[in-house]
């Protein structure tokens, strides 16, 4: 039995769905019977954990499983004490520390390693407190996600598209969710001792200017990517009603200046097989 957080979502829902083709029992870790049904229908049992930071549900959900898939409820504007993550971290840690799982595979995300402050800190605090609880864990440090792309789709159908990842022809690491849900659900399947830090990539690193190529290639129409200017993005991210943008601007900062990348040393590397042309072509599809 396997507990999956996040099942709801697009890695999760992968993870989940790749354990049970493999006819491996699956427990989906939800906020409501509601948003479980569906997996329940698919012979999932169902943990209801309605608040992340509640020690008691997550005990529940996290007993007498093999293996636990985490990951940290998305926030893009987090304050920079991280107190969400800490929270919930916390809580999540402390349940894992009682019942003992066999394994825990994280989310994490390229850069988790980085100390300079940007939005990505989250994941070295979750790293650093899963090392603390004593159980084999591994921390799945994903590039950038190729489906972020899905909120180009409106304007690429335009013509342009604004891009904040800059110069328009710098490359870096991008990998698909079917990849990491896939890769997520073999470690949950394999078995070691003590920490693992996995970084995963997709078949090869794409600019902003290769997004383009993609979109226009899957739209049949001429496709342009435009730098946004460094400093408008203080006030349109505020715009957009964030309180907290600073985190998110040195993220950006961190991959378009390079600081932001895989660690390598004392890591272990993978390759996703899913293209970004590939993902770029279903985006359009969708919508």
């Amino acid at each position: 039995m396997f507990a999956i957080t996040g099942i709801t979502g697009r890695v999760g829902a992968i993870a989940a769905a790749t354990l049970l083709k493999a006819e491996r029992q699956v427990r989906a870790v939800v906020r409501s019977e509601e948003k479980g049904a569906a997996w329940k229908a698919r012979g999932c049992e169902i943990a209801v954990v309605p608040d992340a930071e509640d020690q008691t549900a997550l005990e529940r959900a996290f007993d007498g499983v093999e293996g636990v898939f985490l990951m940290n409820p998305p926030n893009y504007d987090s304050d920079a004490g991280f107190t969400d993550t800490r929270r919930r971290v916390a809580a999540a840690t402390r349940a894992l520390s009682k019942v003992k799982p066999g394994r825990a595979v994280l989310l994490s995300t390229v850069g988790a390693q980085v100390s300079a402050f940007n939005l990505l800190n989250w994941a070295g605090i979750y790293e650093a407190a899963l090392a603390e609880t004593g159980i084999p864990a591994a921390f799945l440090r994903a590039a950038w996600f190729m489906e972020n792309a899905s909120w180009d789709v409106a304007a690429a159908r335009e013509g342009r598209f604004p891009s904040h990842l800059q110069p328009l022809d710098r490359a870096i690491h991008r990998v698909s969710v079917k990849d990491i849900g896939r890769v997520a659900a073999e470690l949950l399947q394999e078995t070691w001792t003590g920490l693992r830090r996995i970084e995963l990539a997709g078949p090869r690193k794409y600019s902003p200017n290769d997004e383009a190529a993609g979109f226009a290639a899957a739209l049949g129409r001429p496709v342009e990517a435009v730098a946004v200017p460094r400093d408008t993005w203080d006030a349109q991210f505020r715009a957009q009603g964030m309180q907290h943008p600073n985190g998110r601007i040195r993220m950006l900062d961190g991959f378009n200046e390079g600081w932001i990348d895989f660690e390598r040393n004392g890591t272990e590397q993978r390759t996703g097989s899913v293209t970004f042309e590939a993902v770029l072509r279903e985006l359009t599809v969708q919508g």
